[in-house]
């Protein structure tokens, strides 16, 4: 009798991940000779970006000095101290537990494993990153989305998360700088997002991994800030600014008042223990990341400025497309008005130009929209070209009339 093929868990079936999901494409693309042309991930090494030297002299040096072995479960005291020091210094309050984790992604799982049960709810940006609905599902929670108002500069629509957090929610998730939008949300708009959940008990989820990207206006000040009374949960590392996302280190802040989060910092300081520790001699390059000033950072900023211009610019001179100007990270999120849904827009630009970019569908565009995501870390030239094509294959549903 043959053996019964295995079946996989059913918590899988839900779980997608777009920006990784086009490469099948773009494999096919370059077996057909087409030189590729990353706008998909979120990567600045690939584009030219490197780590600050002193960050990436640190862990090297604890390499060499072989502090090579298991870390404790959440940090060495040093990189937890410099964590602590740069958080409180930029005024967030009642801080109860820091951890240290293989990037930001295992900080959320931690957090959100540690807090939710099935069918609890958790407030998602839409659009948004999808490590999150992604958890959640695994978690056999529900993601319920909040949607961000393309017509306001993506912003939140507090009306609508104070509507939502009508019913119990354990969660609402806020990222600042936006993935996929690269949208920046104001303190005003933080301080009542931030009423709204103490009004509900509602615990706030803050990624600020793009918070030393903001392009253009005034940087926002850490959630973490704003109310004490608040239980946060905010996460941070070394992948974006600090150029480094495969060293995988990333951390989480947990602040709000001790009698309401301390059960909740014990139940992630289990998981945490169980997990053993994150990359001990990375660890070392997180002082040196967090209390030293870097030029290399102004000048990624810099360069970002530039592409982001050009990327709005380009887009939005492209007939059928049009993108608000991005104010933070480095991602700009086109809509489609082309008669043409957003999977069958992409894949034909990636197959017959490509130019890899990433369905609006992958990040919960509002229903009835088509986008697509692109990433402007590439060159000038890169990104000049992949405009063309872009504009190619709008050009082509124009004419058909999709």
């Amino acid at each position: 009798m043959p053996p019964a093929p295995i079946a996989p868990a059913e918590r899988t079936k839900n779980i997608k991940y777009a920006v990784r999901d086009v490469l099948a494409l773009a494999d096919e693309a370059k077996a057909r000779g087409l030189d590729l042309l990353h706008l998909n991930i979120g990567d600045p090494n690939i584009y030219g970006f490197s780590p600050p030297a002193a960050v990436a002299e640190a862990a090297i040096r604890a390499i060499h000095d072989n502090l090579n072995g298991y870390a404790p479960s959440d940090g060495t005291t040093a990189a937890l101290s410099a964590i602590r020091e740069d958080a409180e210094a930029r005024g967030v309050k009642a801080i109860q537990h820091i951890a240290i984790t293989s990037g930001c992604s295992e900080a959320i799982e931690i957090a959100l494993s540690a807090l939710v049960n099935a069918g609890d709810r958790v407030l998602v940006p839409a659009p948004g990153y999808p490590l999150y609905t992604a958890i959640l599902a695994k978690l056999d929670a529900v993601a319920v989305p909040y949607h961000l108002d393309e017509a306001n500069d993506w912003q939140p629509d507090v009306e609508e998360i104070t509507g939502l957090l009508a019913a119990p929610a354990k969660a609402l998730v806020l990222i600042n700088p936006n993935n996929p939008t690269g949208s920046v949300t104001p303190r005003e708009v933080l301080e009542q997002i931030v009423a709204a959940c103490k009004a509900t008990g509602t615990v706030l989820f803050a990624d600020e991994i793009y918070d030393q990207l903001v392009l253009s206006g005034e940087a926002p000040p850490p959630i973490g800030s704003i109310d004490a009374e608040v239980p946060v949960v905010t996460f941070n590392g070394l992948s974006k600014a600090y150029v480094a996302p495969g060293w995988r280190i990333g951390w989480g802040i947990v602040s709000g008042p001790k009698e309401v989060v301390g059960e909740w910092c014990e139940a992630m300081a289990k998981m945490e223990r169980a997990r053993l520790s994150a990359n001990h001699p990375l660890q070392h390059a997180i002082p040196v990341a967090l209390q030293q000033k870097h030029p290399e950072i102004e000048a990624m900023r810099d360069a970002l400025r530039i592409r982001g211009r050009l990327i709005s610019d380009r887009l939005n001179a492209i007939p059928g497309i049009t993108s608000v100007a991005p104010k933070g990270a480095f991602y700009a999120f086109p809509s489609i008005n082309l008669g043409v849904d957003d999977c069958t827009f992409c894949a034909k630009v990636i197959q017959e130009t490509g130019a890899i970019i990433v369905p609006g569908s992958g990040f919960g565009q509002k229903q009835g929209t088509e986008h697509f995501r692109v990433v402007f870390l590439p060159n000038e030239d890169i990104l000049s070209r992949a405009c063309d094509g872009i504009a190619a294959i709008a050009a082509h549903f124009q004419s058909q009339g999709a």
